[in-house]
């Protein structure tokens, strides 16, 4: 009989640990549920952070094409006005000194 009622006892016991393996399951789902949050926060940062780098590098290419053009044109263009603009749009504007459209704003006439 004490056969028996050790199966029944290995029974009630691996039952038992099967319902803490229900908890720990719950445990590791809150975990899991905790890492892929912080993994969405991080990837937002990622992505603001990159999009703020892009806009900047942008600024920086419109400011050197500012001071190319000052130096083509000397006292025709004027660099710090459109400087000014490229920080004032974010870069959006970028001067091309071939073209005139483009740095016309920043033209002035010599007296």
């Amino acid at each position: 009989m004490t056969g028996a009622g050790d199966d029944f006892v290995s029974v009630i016991r691996s039952g038992l640990r099967g319902s803490t393996t229900s908890a720990e399951n719950l445990k590791t789902m809150n975990t899991a549920s905790k890492k892929i949050a912080l993994l969405a926060a991080v990837l937002v940062l990622v992505a603001i952070v990159g999009h703020t780098a892009a806009d900047m590098a942008d600024v920086a290419i419109c400011i050197r094409n500012c001071a190319q053009c000052k130096k083509m044109l000397g006292d025709y263009f004027e660099g710090s006005l459109c400087a000014d603009s490229c920080v004032k749009f974010k870069g959006k504007m970028i001067p091309d000194c071939e073209n005139i459209d483009s740095i016309a704003p920043f033209l002035n006439k010599l007296k």
